[in-house]
């Protein structure tokens, strides 16, 4: 089983070496590409206003990386900021944030929906305000229920997104066995990467009908479903809930049995 792993480059290395330790064939194609922003009014007024916040919600270590470099340009300090409500969207960004001395909370499915639940934003009053640290294009859904239950948003843009120059060339290089494969997986971890994949393939429609799509959260899989209906196709789609490695292989070696 040949298992296409699009997660971005520094991200990568824990889901592959756990799939090739256990046998999996494994290509490493990331279809996100991050680059930070450079320094602009807008992100000095938002960190200025970033002593009003309640809460802090960050979606990825590049996230951390960057806002952090942000902060060090600004009159604020991490301590002043260590009495602030930091959510992580998954253990990897809380593990980045630990590294600077914040101690975060995860929720339990890494996705909007799951950020939403925690009792710190589900129980905020109107008026109260949350910084998000994200990548352009990224988290729109949360911020928007956020903004309709009455919450200010500070909206840190800090990275752009966009489809590693390289994808193509990897695609190519593995062309071949993708189709000669009567099957393959691959992970979705946001829409942004699913679009960069339907633009890889443009050419190459057939492959979607062999993919046997890992797809991150419900309202992920309701995109990728929109597409599926879309082109009256019938590729597999499974819902993850996490990014958890051994959880990924899990669903791998259940493909592998009834493929």
């Amino acid at each position: 089983m040949l298992f296409i792993n699009t997660r971005p480059q520094d991200r990568a290395a824990a889901l592959t070496e756990t799939l090739q330790h256990a046998g999996v064939s494994v290509v490493n194609l990331p279809l996100l590409e991050l680059t930070a922003r450079v320094w602009s009014e807008d992100l000095a007024a938002c960190y200025a206003q970033l002593r009003d916040a309640q809460v802090i919600v960050v979606v990825s270590p590049s996230a951390v990386h960057i806002g952090m470099a942000g902060l060090a340009q600004t009159s604020l300090s991490i301590d002043q900021l260590k009495s602030k409500q930091w959510v992580a969207v998954g253990r990897a960004t809380a593990i980045t944030l630990a590294e600077y001395g914040i101690s975060s909370i995860t929720p339990e499915v890494e996705t909007s929906e799951g950020m939403l639940s925690l009792p710190c934003l589900e129980q905020l009053r109107a008026g109260s305000t949350v910084a998000f640290w994200r990548g352009e294009g990224g988290r729109q859904f949360m911020m928007q229920t956020l903004v309709e239950h009455n919450i200010q948003v500070l909206n840190f843009v800090l990275y752009r997104r966009q489809l590693p120059p390289s994808a193509m060339q990897i695609l190519q290089s593995h062309l071949p066995d993708l189709q000669m494969s009567s099957r393959y997986c691959m992970l979705v971890s946001s829409e942004a990467s699913w679009l960069n994949w339907l633009e890889l393939i443009r050419d190459q429609p057939d492959l979607l009908d062999k993919a046997c799509i890992f797809v991150l959260g419900s309202r992920l899989v309701d995109v990728v479903t929109q597409t599926q209906m879309q082109f009256a196709l019938n590729y597999p789609i499974i819902q993850l809930e996490d990014l958890n490695p051994a959880h990924i292989l899990q669903h791998v070696q259940q493909v592998q049995e009834n493929p």
